[in-house]
């Protein structure tokens, strides 16, 4: 046996570099490819809608966009830029285009709601409070109620009870943390439990068309506008791209 593993440890295999073709193969076969799709076309609209509202990028942004880039990635040099050009398999033109985009997004969405994020947060305040948030998913009643009887009678604790039995992918990987959302982001039946709910306080279960929340309020910010404002003008953005193309995702929703 021995003998056996040491003459397979002397194989030399050769080098193998997957192709763009390969590549894609992968993600059909491993059923990802429509996941990808859709973040595309939601690209190629943005696009095609600048195009219509004449909305255009200079070099002199691109050039600062690109070096603000290169700073924050410690590609301070030529060598170091081409190195990881290699690594990420793209060209300059690549790159180039992926930061015209970047750019396109962000003209587009001041060219849309720029002009009534003030208005929208001062009639909407609420909405978006900001909260840390942690979730227990589970599809059964029963369990839901026994899981909420663990966190509010016996204090257990509510990161090894979401480890144990959510069946969010999210929730179950950070033990049940899910990060700082806007209220205006929650599902309507959670949005109103967590409204009235107490920081630090666990609330559930709470019926969804996903099954039974159990939530826990890490954290309660205060709303201020000055720190929030590319929050809010993303939301609006979001919802907007949600309301004018057909695709959507299949991430974990709260």
């Amino acid at each position: 046996m021995t003998e056996t593993l040491a003459n397979t440890e002397l194989i030399s295999l050769p080098e193998i570099v997957a192709t763009d073709e390969d590549v894609i193969a992968y993600l059909r076969y491993s059923h990802k490819i429509a996941e990808y799709a859709v973040l595309a076309e939601r690209n190629a609209f943005i696009l095609n809608i600048c195009q219509q509202f004449n909305l255009t990028v200079t070099d002199e942004e691109l050039q600062t966009v690109g070096d603000a880039f290169r700073l924050e990635h410690k590609l301070l040099g030529v060598s170091e830029t081409l190195a990881w050009l290699q690594q990420q398999r793209i060209t300059v033109d690549d790159w180039s285009q992926g930061i015209r985009l970047e750019i396109l997004t962000k003209k587009l969405k001041e060219y849309l709601f720029g002009d009534a994020v003030d208005a929208h947060y001062l009639s909407n305040r609420k909405d978006y409070q900001r909260v840390a948030l942690s979730q227990i998913l589970v599809s059964d009643l029963t369990e839901a109620k026994k899981v909420t009887y663990a966190i509010q009678e016996s204090n257990e604790s509510f990161c090894a009870l979401a480890l144990e039995y959510s069946k969010g992918k999210q929730s179950k990987q950070n033990g049940g943390f899910v990060g700082v959302r806007f209220l205006s982001e929650l599902m309507p039946e959670i949005a109103q439990a967590i409204s009235q709910a107490k920081e630090g306080e666990a609330i559930g279960p709470i019926h969804t068309k996903l099954g039974y929340h159990i939530l826990k309020i890490e954290k309660c910010f205060p709303t201020e506008f000055s720190e929030s404002r590319e929050q809010v003008l993303e939301s609006l953005f979001q919802n907007w791209l949600q309301a004018n193309t057909t695709s959507t995702s299949g991430t974990e929703q709260h």
